[in-house]
């Protein structure tokens, strides 16, 4: 494998766990606790959230899609096509998530706290968080088959 397949696979698995850990931080702790809030406070601490969020989730997302496309595009030989298909797959598929179901929820809930919505997100987000979890695992199937086809 190349040198540059190896960055690209490094990169795809260290942006995937950084999503992995701070996908099951969000959903057992910080989620739960917007109910300790306070609804005086909670517009201010949500838009807070949102934004704060961004500088962490932006990057990691984003340098996640690209790499799964790239081992789409031209994967080295140890992944099969169908396994780079598939990550790239539940990428697409935390994304539709996110952004039609996650993303419309904080909104609702930057204009005021409302128990329902919140409890939504809480229960909807079980499903991003077994989704990553499911890319963590893959892309470490992954580099771990990278790493036995090759004499290091």
């Amino acid at each position: 494998m190349s040198d540059l397949w190896r960055w690209v696979l490094l990169v795809q698995v260290a942006s995937t766990w950084g999503m992995v850990g701070l996908i099951w931080f969000v959903q057992i702790v910080h989620y739960p606790l917007y109910s300790e809030v306070g609804e005086d406070r909670f517009v201010a601490y949500e838009q807070a959230h949102n934004r704060l969020t961004s500088w962490v989730v932006i990057p990691l997302m984003l340098s996640e899609l690209v790499t799964a496309a790239l081992l789409v595009a031209v994967h080295p030989p140890p992944i099969a096509s169908s396994t780079a298909w598939l990550g790239l797959g539940l990428v697409l598929a935390i994304w539709l998530v996110t952004f039609t179901i996650q993303v419309p929820q904080h909104g609702r809930l930057c204009l005021g706290f409302d128990a329902s919505t919140a409890a939504n997100l809480v229960r909807g987000n079980w499903l991003r968080t077994i989704l990553w979890s499911l890319r963590g695992g893959l892309v470490v199937w992954m580099l771990s088959g990278c790493l036995m086809s090759e004499n290091l």
